[in-house]
């Protein structure tokens, strides 16, 4: 075989396993620096019963992965089912259960357990249980710690401040034009049916 020949089976083997051909040898602007994360207390669900804690920012990795912490009362739900248009996500449970649905499955992952969520697929999680919740999820593709801080840590407080809900017009425009910048497509109508059945605190 010629070795145009081989070149281009190769580049055609690629192109079916969906790798970008710009990954294949290439190299970053800037090259990646080490990095230390000491040991932290762990996170506390805080009074909204769910919160978050990024750990490794997107910017730290050349935008290849990003991680939070996220800590969950008992009995509670969490966000809204949606899903992602770029965003692949992989959950480490380091405490409790996590229930986490994934299209129409439903997956119990405990505490030493992964749990890989595809982009393009409804998925949410909540903690069914009577014990707190805290797992690692980490992103790729995309810093999406940077969607979760503003919501959680900028329009959330604000919203409880000024005494809003969700579905206030300003809160609305402003979770609404956050979906529209990170490709977070939400189906609210879903929630509801999930608390019933699991009995949780909305």
């Amino acid at each position: 075989m010629e070795r145009k020949d081989f070149l281009t089976r190769v580049i055609s083997g690629i192109s079916l396993l969906n790798i970008p051909s710009f990954a294949i040898g290439s190299t970053y602007a800037d090259p990646l620096m080490p990095f230390y994360i000491p040991p932290t207390a762990p996170l506390s669900p805080g009074p909204g019963n769910l919160d978050i804690r990024t750990i490794i920012h997107a910017r730290q990795t050349n935008n290849q992965f990003s991680n939070v912490d996220v800590a969950v009362a008992p009995k509670q739900m969490g966000p809204p089912p949606h899903l992602h248009q770029d965003l692949d996500e992989l959950m480490y449970v380091v405490e409790g259960t996590a229930t986490v649905m994934i299209g129409k499955e439903i997956y119990e992952v405990q505490a030493g357990g992964w749990n890989f969520r595809p982009r393009r697929i409804v998925h949410t999680f909540w903690n069914a249980s009577d014990k707190p919740l805290r797992f690692i999820d980490n992103y790729f593709n995309q810093n999406f710690e940077d969607y979760l801080e503003e919501a959680f840590h900028k329009i959330l407080p604000d919203m409880i401040r000024r005494n809003l809900n969700p579905t206030s017009p300003e809160i609305a425009n402003r979770l609404a034009a956050l979906d529209r910048k990170f490709g977070t497509t939400v189906f609210p109508e879903q929630r509801q049916a999930i608390i019933d059945k699991y009995k949780l605190q909305g």
